[in-house]
C-alpha cells in the first residue's frame, strides 16, 4: 500500500493511463507498466518523486527475436518507503534499439545499462560512460542476441577436439 492507502495499481492507472500509451499488467504479483520509449524519463522521474521508487534494483535487456519491437528493457524498481516493487518495461525498435539512459534518475543504472549495451547492442542515449563492459571494444557482435551463432564465431575460440 502507498502512503494514501490506495492500492498502488489504482494510483498507477490514474497517473499513467492507457490512452497515453501505457499498458498495465501484473508479472509475478508485481505491477508492471509498459512505457513508450519517448516517455521513459518523465515516467521514471514521476515514479521516483511521486511514488517513492527510490531504488533501481536491476536493468535487464531482452531479445524477443520478433520483427517488430525485438528488444526490450526491463527495470526492476523498489520503494524503501512503501516496500513495494514495480516492473517498468520499454519495447525498442528492432532496427535501431535505443532508449534514453535513466542514469540521471538512478545512478545504479550505470553498469546495468553498459551490460545491456555490451551483450545486446542496445544504445542508451546520454549515458555518461557507455562502453563495453565484458567484451573488447573492437568486438563487433553482441553475444546475447538470439541470432548470435550457438557455437560462437568461427575461428574466435579453439574448441577442444573429441
Amino acid at each position: 500500500m502507498t502512503q494514501n492507502s490506495e492500492p498502488l495499481d489504482i494510483l498507477l492507472q490514474e497517473k499513467f493511463s492507457s490512452k497515453d500509451g501505457f499498458v498495465h499488467a501484473h508479472i509475478i504479483n508485481y505491477p508492471d507498466i509498459l512505457v513508450p520509449s519517448a516517455k521513459l524519463l518523465d515516467t521514471a522521474r514521476t515514479l521516483r518523486d511521486e511514488f517513492h521508487f527510490d531504488q533501481l534494483r536491476d536493468v535487464v535487456g531482452v531479445d524477443r527475436f520478433t520483427k517488430e519491437h525485438r528488444f526490450e528493457i526491463i527495470y526492476n524498481l523498489y520503494s524503501t518507503q512503501t516496500k513495494e516493487r514495480l516492473i517498468l518495461r520499454v519495447k525498442l525498435d528492432s532496427k535501431k534499439p535505443e532508449v534514453e539512459s535513466v542514469f540521471s534518475i538512478w545512478s545504479s543504472a550505470d553498469w546495468n545499462e553498459r551490460e545491456a549495451y555490451d551483450m545486446f547492442g542496445i544504445n542508451f542515449l546520454n549515458h555518461p560512460d557507455l562502453r563495453r563492459i565484458y567484451m573488447m571494444e573492437e568486438f563487433k557482435y553482441y553475444p546475447l542476441r538470439k541470432d548470435y551463432p550457438l557455437m560462437g564465431l568461427p575461428g574466435a575460440v579453439q574448441l577442444p577436439k573429441k
